[in-house]
């Protein structure tokens, strides 16, 4: 999206390490300006203008104005930008002029809104798979995001990158088929299976006597039959 928007930059006389360390001192940001109508160019530009815009509801794909010092004066866009992890300052920027005759292709959010039929009626779950799609247009049709109502999609259905209302120039460059947001079913509790509720029953029952007990038993009572019949031989052996 195109607006209304200047920033000042320096040329830059030298590149590296020491020299971006002496700009941040100044207060300042290495950048690089190039692509059509003119030759790569180092500059140096205000961090905080260059994150104001990135802030803007179009972020990247805004199309603002430099303005070199004793230089040229060219729409652009971003290209790459690295920002502090801790601080969140500008690091570094790749800026590239813009023909605003020729199309370009360019990544654009969709939102959805709406609370689908499959929620609402079927107690479904609404999924987003895909935040953006991509789209070719002229650099001043270029929109903030896309809307797509998600009221009408029921249990298993979906909306896709197709429902995306493009006007103008704007072209689908994304698979038609592509999912923005669909309806799936919650997962039900899992029953519990008829095996493992007898298991269940047996594992709760009382443990039948180990073999080898019976065994020793049986051989015990064995013994003390073997003993009592060696008694009743003596004592008849007495009475003779």
């Amino acid at each position: 999206m195109r607006k209304e928007i200047t920033i000042t930059a320096e040329l830059r006389a030298s590149r590296g390490k020491n020299e971006a360390r002496r700009l941040r001192v100044r207060g300042l940001s290495p950048a690089v300006l190039y692509g059509v109508g003119g030759e790569a160019i180092a500059i140096s530009v205000d961090p905080k203008q260059v994150t104001k815009i990135l802030h803007t509801g179009s972020g990247h794909n805004t199309i603002f104005d430099v303005a070199v010092r004793d230089g040229e004066t060219s729409p652009v866009m971003f290209v790459d930008w690295q920002l502090d992890p801790v601080t969140g300052n500008l690091l570094h920027a790749d800026l590239k002029r813009i023909d605003l005759t020729r199309r370009l292709r360019v990544s654009v959010p969709v939102r959805t809104f709406g609370d689908a039929r499959g929620v609402k009626i079927d107690g479904g779950l609404l999924e987003t798979v895909g935040r953006a799609i991509e789209i070719e247009c002229l650099p001043d049709e270029i929109p903030e995001h896309f809307d797509i109502d998600v009221s009408d999609v029921g249990m298993g259905q979906a909306k896709r990158a197709s429902d995306v209302l493009l006007t103008g120039s704007m072209k689908l460059l994304s698979p038609a088929d592509s999912v923005i947001a669909h309806v799936v079913a919650l997962r039900a509790e899992e029953e519990v299976k008829p095996a493992e509720a007898e298991a269940a029953v047996v594992e709760g029952a009382v443990p039948a006597e180990p073999e080898v007990i019976k065994k020793g038993k049986k051989e015990e009572e064995g013994g003390e039959a073997e003993v009592k019949e060696k008694d009743k031989d003596k004592e008849k052996g007495k009475k003779k």
